[in-house]
């Protein structure tokens, strides 16, 4: 199992979650909650112990978001088919996609997780420059491993019956 489906399993995405994460309120609101994250654990420096409450409050945030809101009335747009392309990414095994895809999605998950590795340090160091750099590194691999979901979603959506009923 790989990491994209060990965090698939670890937030419990059935389809009934995935049709409601399909929602472009559940992208904006998971994708603000980062730097607030990012914020919450910075503010150890003025909370001490008491950051673990914004901390757990977003972790619980992040973990719920994606069955906070309905399924979208449209999944015609980006933000929607990002989702759907994670779902076909997740498929890979069943329904194999193009290598082009595959090369590039990892390529974009290496750069996130590039990002992660300063964030964590300059949080750890108390360093801005490492945290804000490891932050836009991150956010720009997340969105752009998000508009290459949308791009794989697009080649993908008449491979299968299931595929193409994700939108509406």
């Amino acid at each position: 199992m790989d990491w994209a489906r060990r965090i698939a399993w670890a937030f419990a995405m059935d389809d009934a979650t995935w049709k409601r994460h399909a929602n472009p309120w559940s992208f904006w609101t998971r994708f603000f909650a980062f730097p607030l994250l990012v914020l919450a654990i910075w503010s150890r420096v003025w909370l001490g112990w008491g950051a673990l409450i914004p901390i757990a409050a977003l972790a619980v945030w992040l973990w719920y978001n994606p069955r906070a809101f309905p399924p979208p009335r449209s999944t015609d747009n980006w933000f929607s088919k990002g989702a759907l392309g994670e779902r076909v990414w997740l498929n890979r095994d069943v329904i194999p996609i193009p290598a082009h895809h595959t090369r590039m999605a990892s390529l974009l998950s290496a750069l996130a997780a590039t990002g992660t590795i300063f964030l964590v340090w300059g949080l750890y160091a108390f360093d801005i420059w490492p945290t804000l750099f490891g932050m836009a590194l991150a956010i720009f691999g997340k969105l752009w491993f998000v508009d290459r979901m949308v791009w794989l979603y697009e080649d993908m959506k008449n491979t299968s019956p299931e595929y193409r009923s994700w939108l509406y």
